[in-house]
């Protein structure tokens, strides 16, 4: 393959996920007309689909295509037809396990206000002025993978980590710092936890040896959780454990007015990622093509500029999406008279020829 021509593992996934697939493969087809792409797209089963088809939450068929790939992009995983399936055969498996079997690490959640839709937070608009910042959420250690148990009467999650995944994690979080304004919030709970006493001493020593530029503070998960919403401006770049950045994540959603519009990247570090927007499978709204595609676009723009290599073509998308916020083109999510799936999706494919055509007549 030349080194125009990228190979990508669509995985549509449950719920809404297929409809909001469709539509990133739609703007793909826009943006390799715009920008001279060549994706390749191919669909492969993961979640509940996957255990209905093949019996599997992630079947071999679909690791072997992802080790091919650049990049996979998802749509999402889960519904209640699945709630009463033993762990192994979970939608939610299948996401931990691609996780696992590529070492995807770093989970990178942006949170970006848009004075479009200000209205639409719970918070005063003042409050959401310049909010600009990058949750950088470990995503292969702690609780969630370690060791669980339990029986009748007691329970188990350990949480374990170690200095090397505590070391890398850190170095992609200060890799991002130094783009942007050099400042790591590193938010954990060490005045009860040993793994987050851990994790301050390890980061900061790794900030001290290869980051001399970057300054990090550190900050209570209750503090941090409070100052979301108090004063979310002041934050850059937040870095954390796997379930505090699950939770933090999901809070910080709530600044830019709706999950429906928050992207997300899962990297490891041969620049691979797995892409995909935050909301989950919404299988209360499934197959009615209302269902907001924006975090699926604003996660194939992530793809474009972190495993692709593209910057341009993310840029431009990027544009196009907040072109339509401006415009009023908004899902039902966040106003009852919003647009479908389809009709959001087009207007952001016009602007992508419109800017094109601008670009070229200029």
């Amino acid at each position: 393959m030349s080194d125009s021509a990228f190979r990508v593992v669509g995985l549509p996934g449950d719920g809404i996920g297929p409809e909001v697939y469709a539509s990133a493969c739609r703007v793909l087809a826009v943006l390799q007309e715009t920008h001279g792409l060549r994706i390749e797209l191919d669909e492969q089963l993961i979640g509940g689909a996957a255990v209905d088809a093949a019996g599997d939450p992630l079947p071999q068929a679909t690791i072997d295509a992802c080790r091919r790939a650049d990049a996979a992009l998802l749509g999402a995983v889960g519904g209640p037809q699945w709630d009463g399936n033993p762990a192994e055969l979970r939608p939610e498996k299948g996401l931990l396990r691609i996780r696992a079997e590529f070492n995807l690490f770093c989970n990178l959640r942006p949170i970006v206000t848009h004075p479009a839709l200000h209205a639409f937070s719970p918070l005063r608009p003042e409050r959401l002025r310049n909010v600009d910042l990058m949750i950088v959420r470990e995503l292969t250690g702690g609780s969630y993978f370690g060791k669980k148990w339990r029986d009748a009467g007691q329970a188990e999650d350990v949480c374990r980590y170690t200095a090397p995944e505590i070391e890398r994690v850190t170095r992609a979080a200060a890799r991002i710092a130094q783009r942007r304004s050099k400042r790591i919030t590193l938010v954990d709970k060490a005045n009860v936890l040993e793994t987050s006493r851990l994790w301050r001493e390890v980061a900061h020593r790794v900030i001290a040896a290869e980051f001399p530029g970057v300054t990090m503070e550190n900050m209570y998960v209750d503090a941090a959780a409070m100052h979301l919403l108090t004063r979310p401006a002041d934050f850059d770049v937040l870095l954390t454990e796997n379930l505090f950045g699950d939770i933090l994540s999901d809070e910080a959603s709530m600044l830019c007015g709706s999950m429906g519009l928050l992207p997300s990247a899962s990297l490891n570090e041969e620049r691979f990622g797995l892409y995909e927007p935050v909301h989950g499978s919404a299988p209360d709204i499934a197959g009615q093509g209302i269902a907001n595609p924006y975090a699926m676009l604003l996660s194939v723009a992530m793809m474009l500029r972190h495993s692709l290599d593209r910057p341009a073509a993310a840029d431009a998308l990027e544009s196009a999406i907040y072109r339509c916020w401006s415009d009023g083109v908004l899902t039902r999510d966040l106003r009852a008279d919003g647009l479908g799936t389809e009709a959001v999706t087009e207007a952001v494919c016009e602007r992508l020829h419109g800017a094109a055509s601008a670009q070229t007549t200029a």
